[in-house]
């Protein structure tokens, strides 16, 4: 493969992370609001599946058109992907501490990796086993290294959390051999958004609305919190996994925790540890291996 997309390539899911590492901003602005985090979900990936469709409608019209076989598919992308993960991850965060909760949401490199080798045969190279360790060790730094109050079901929602998480590599790999880009994310939203009117509790959503002095702002808002934390990172991720490794684009995905960390230092003075720096020079480490491997060809 041309080295230069995959130089593209893997700069579009770095910046996808940086832009999912901004997504504590406006999760916790809403929560202020009076939405609770499941409703978040749902503003976010039904606003994001509007914006999804109207590239789709304006890049590729013919697009709209899938396979009724690939609807299990989609449904796997939408469902079983981008709304399992988030509701699985959310449930985490309620059972126990944040930081345990991100550490399980960053298993999915290893979930990624394997199933890469099971079902695309990827070489499982050194290389890429010391950055999985490298980005996986980062992860638990920056986070913060607590165990407290890990039970049995926080422990599976969990687990579930980062298998969900890195589900949307491997079927978005699938997905991306017989569509485009902007096919595999307008579909994978829209079937995520369907989901979520089941669980996020319309009428309540529709009264704190209602009950907003300035409910246009509060509207703008959603729309840039749909923007900069699902369209533009889904979108530049979706996009580079047509030219990088399933496997490798999830290890490349963990700089996320990093750049969440500095936006808690820089906009909510939250203290950066010794430990976090160490986690995030452990995350950078693993990015330029990864790079590092590609200059050298090797796969």
């Amino acid at each position: 493969m041309n080295k230069s997309r995959q130089a593209v390539g893997s700069f579009l899911i770095i910046l996808a992370g940086c832009f999912w590492g901004s997504m504590g901003i406006f999760v916790r602005k809403l929560g202020e609001v009076g939405f609770d985090p499941v409703q978040i979900v749902s503003i976010r990936v039904t606003l994001a599946a509007l914006v999804f469709c109207l590239i789709l409608f304006f890049k590729d019209r013919k697009g709209f058109r899938i396979a009724k076989k690939d609807i299990l598919l989609f449904l796997g992308l939408g469902f079983g992907s981008i709304l399992f993960f988030t509701v699985c991850y959310f449930t985490a965060i309620n059972l126990m501490s944040l930081s345990a909760a991100a550490i399980l949401l960053y298993t999915s490199p290893i979930w990624i990796m394997l199933m890469s080798v099971l079902f695309f045969h990827e070489k499982l190279t050194g290389q890429k086993l010391l950055a999985l360790v490298l980005a996986f060790g980062g992860c638990v730094l920056v986070s913060g290294i607590s165990g407290g109050g890990v039970t049995l079901p926080g422990l599976l929602v969990g687990l579930g959390s980062g298998i969900g998480y890195g589900l949307y590599s491997i079927l978005g790999t699938v997905a991306l051999r017989r569509y485009s880009p902007y096919t595999v994310t307008a579909y994978s939203f829209l079937f995520a958004a369907a989901g979520s009117f089941f669980i996020c509790r319309p009428g309540e959503m529709a009264g704190i609305f209602a009950s907003v002095a300035e409910p246009g702002k509060l509207l703008l808002f959603c729309v840039l919190t749909a923007l900069i934390t699902a369209v533009i990172p889904f979108l530049a991720y979706t996009l580079g996994l047509c030219s990088v490794e399933a496997g490798r684009a999830g290890i490349l995905a963990t700089i996320e925790p990093m750049v969440a960390t500095l936006f808690g230092v820089l906009f909510f003075s939250e203290p950066l540890t010794i430990l976090s720096a160490a986690g995030i020079l452990l995350i950078l480490s693993a990015v330029i291996l990864l790079n590092l491997q590609r200059r050298k060809g090797s796969t």
